[in-house]
């Protein structure tokens, strides 16, 4: 069984991923956090195997919130959902120690592949399975195309 923490704070959203989540037959949502204090505080009683975080919430945004959960507790993976698909998110997540990232449009069937994968311990990659998702689009900010590989790469050589 795949336990999982939700961390929006947009109670609408999390009742959305908790729907989509707890109909499956091996994931179940544990817990739900408004910000990313109690997001830390519940991945710290309760061990889940993923913690599905917003970059933006308040009290203390998603990227600090994963830096403290990578630090604390490096079984918990975060995989970071969010409605901005910017570079620098992208690779602030990484750089914080997220295991992956998806927007919020993602498709239902690739949010619960997402959390199977990062669960297993594997970095997220796209349907295809051979590249990951911020290897077509996430560059350190400030370089180009051609200054060389993207950054943070998800997945491991």
């Amino acid at each position: 069984m795949i336990h999982v923490v939700l961390a929006d704070d947009q109670t609408l959203v999390r009742a959305g991923f908790r729907s989509i989540l707890d109909g499956e037959p091996d994931i179940t949502v544990l817990a739900e956090a408004a910000n990313g204090l109690e997001a830390v505080r519940m991945t710290r009683e309760l061990r889940p195997d993923v913690v599905l975080m917003d970059i933006r919430m308040p009290e203390l945004d998603g990227l600090e919130a994963t830096r403290r959960i990578a630090a604390e507790n490096g079984a918990s993976k975060v995989l970071i959902l969010t409605t901005f698909d910017l570079d620098e998110y992208v690779y602030d997540a990484l750089r914080s120690g997220a295991s992956g990232f998806l927007v919020k449009d993602t498709e239902p069937t690739e949010l619960i592949h997402a959390v199977r994968v990062v669960a297993r311990g594997d970095a997220l990659r796209d349907r295809a399975g051979d590249h990951p998702p911020a290897d077509r689009r996430v560059r350190r900010p400030g370089a180009t195309a051609d200054s060389g590989p993207p950054a943070g790469r998800l997945d491991h050589p």
